[in-house]
């Protein structure tokens, strides 16, 4: 699916000046590289502001925080997504209400959306999938119509566009991670909050540091929750490269796109006009015609890992029907949860039976793309 050690031998170099320099320094923690990398990332995300923390996660849970949502509030959120973007939720107390998805990108359906507004809704997250965008502008005129919060979760389409303007560069604030399998990633766990917001830029640096707005004087309730000078440092050095990897990557997935095109049982996920993707993940759909729908998906994956090709679903289970929020499921009790069952978000469900996504890294050769796609003609002919 992923080979960085390829990535590595291109730049590791650069690497290793770079965490050189941090270790002759003896700064580790809201240091100088830390500084300048929030002010790259800012300008990259055509943002006023950066706010380095530990993980992605961490990026959720303060951005949503900062924005104000709290116990017994709504957000809506999509439910074909990581558990992180629910779980952030949950971890304030907060409600997540899950909606379907565009059949077409699977990414959040705006109409489903607007039917889950209340009185209770707080803030809608809108979650980039895969590399894409979500639609944004219904998103932004129902957040301004209902007088909520529009947050974006852009963990996964650093890099992506929607009609001209960067995803995440749309919402009160957009969270993003820096996981090492992500376009941009770390050489651990980071993640960093965008916003154009000067009092919540300057919220946010307090909550990731204990909550302290002076030497050990601490004003609220806060976090240990600070993006390393290490990680900034490697993060900064593949910031530069970033653009480059995106453009290898969109001349993969072409390749993948062609030779995939008209293979029976087999759809590709649509790129709206207007909207540029980053394919972090490159992901067709495979249909079963038998009672088990996840069938044919699966026996596919079984014919490419028997030839060493990895493959990945993402995701085999809806946010609805996970344990923790599932009616059927025991955690549902513990946590703030409408209890979703089956049935409730098809397009969704449907999809986690669906989903493949195959490799795709920059370093990758035409060669190995189009291994791939012979292998996937081969196995679904038989």
């Amino acid at each position: 699916m992923l080979d960085l050690r390829a990535q590595f031998a291109a730049i590791g170099n650069e690497v290793r000046g770079a965490l050189d320099e941090v270790l002759a320094s003896q700064k580790f923690i809201l240091g100088p590289q830390l500084e300048a990398f929030e002010h790259e990332m800012a300008r990259y995300g055509q943002r006023r502001y950066g706010i380095g923390v530990a993980s992605g996660t961490d990026a959720l849970i303060l951005g949503l925080r900062a924005c104000g949502v709290a116990p017994g509030d709504e957000v809506i959120v999509p439910a074909f997504t990581f558990i992180a973007s629910a779980g952030a939720i949950s971890a304030l107390g907060a409600k997540p209400v899950f909606a379907d998805s565009d059949p077409g990108t699977l990414t959040v359906d705006p109409a489903s959306v607007r039917d889950r507004l209340t009185a209770r809704t707080t803030a809608i997250l809108a979650v980039h999938l895969y590399g894409l965008a979500a639609d944004l502008d219904p998103l932004k005129e129902l957040a301004a119509r209902y007088g909520v919060t529009l947050i974006e979760d852009n963990a996964q389409a650093l890099g992506a566009t929607y009609h001209g303007r960067p995803a995440g560069s749309f919402g009160t604030i957009a969270a993003t991670s820096f996981y090492p399998s992500k376009n941009l990633g770390a050489y651990g766990d980071a993640g960093m909050i965008l916003t154009d917001s000067e009092e919540i830029a300057g919220r946010l640096a307090i909550l990731r540091n204990h909550g302290q707005t002076g030497s050990y004087v601490s004003s609220e309730p806060g976090w240990n929750s600070r993006l390393d000078e290490l990680q900034a440092a490697v993060l900064r050095v593949k910031l530069r490269h970033l653009d480059h990897w995106i453009a290898a990557r969109r001349a993969l997935a072409a390749r993948y796109n062609k030779g995939l095109a008209g293979i029976p049982g087999i759809a590709l996920l649509e790129v709206p006009a207007g909207r540029e993707h980053t394919y972090y993940l490159y992901t067709v759909r495979v249909f079963s015609d038998g009672p088990h729908p996840a069938a044919r998906r699966d026996y596919l994956r079984r014919c490419l890992a028997e030839q060493g090709i990895g493959s990945g679903i993402y995701y085999p289970v809806p946010l609805h029907l996970q344990p923790i929020y599932s009616s059927a499921g025991a955690g549902a009790s513990l946590i703030s949860s409408g209890g979703g069952k089956a049935g409730d978000l098809p397009v969704a469900e449907k999809a986690a039976h669906e989903v493949l996504s195959l490799p795709i890294y920059p370093e990758m050769s035409a060669e190995q793309v189009d291994r791939v796609i012979y292998a996937v003609t081969e196995a679904l002919r038989r």
